[in-house]
């Protein structure tokens, strides 16, 4: 794995954030929390490995939502705009960036959509990226 460094922050840059990992995975993820969290009709993640996040600007406007019934689902947003911004667990120094939010490349390209069964008829359609009705069974 190549470590890479990427930056990013919120729409209205109030919060800015730099990250130094190792990007395993890029999912453009079909769930319905995903589409509600963003109001989109995908969520494309990027999922970085040892990692560590720093927040190089406005660390206390971040807010973390736990969906209370999800066991992993949660997200992270500036209180200012509601722009989304990375999920970092500690404990695994694991972290969720929501692609958008970067400034750079992160280094890897998408490599799946997930959660095909729960995509809308509306959502974007027509590359080669494989789809799964859940996760990957790598």
């Amino acid at each position: 794995m190549t470590t890479q460094k990427c930056n990013g922050g919120c729409l209205c840059g109030s919060v800015a954030y730099e990250l130094r990992g190792d990007p395993v995975k890029f999912y453009h993820c079909h769930c319905r929390r995903c589409r509600k969290a963003t109001g989109t009709g995908h969520a494309s993640l990027v999922i970085f490995e040892n990692c560590q996040l720093n927040w190089t600007k406005g660390e206390e406007q971040v807010k973390r939502y736990k969906l209370p019934e999800a066991d992993r689902f949660a997200t992270c947003f500036c209180s200012d705009c509601g722009g989304p911004l990375p999920r970092y667990t500690p404990e695994d120094n694991r972290a969720v960036v929501p692609a958008g939010s970067l400034d750079s490349e992160p280094g890897i390209a998408p490599q799946a959509r997930i959660f095909c069964g729960s995509k809308v008829g509306w959502s974007c359609t027509g590359d080669d990226i494989p789809e799964f009705e859940e996760y990957p069974t790598d």
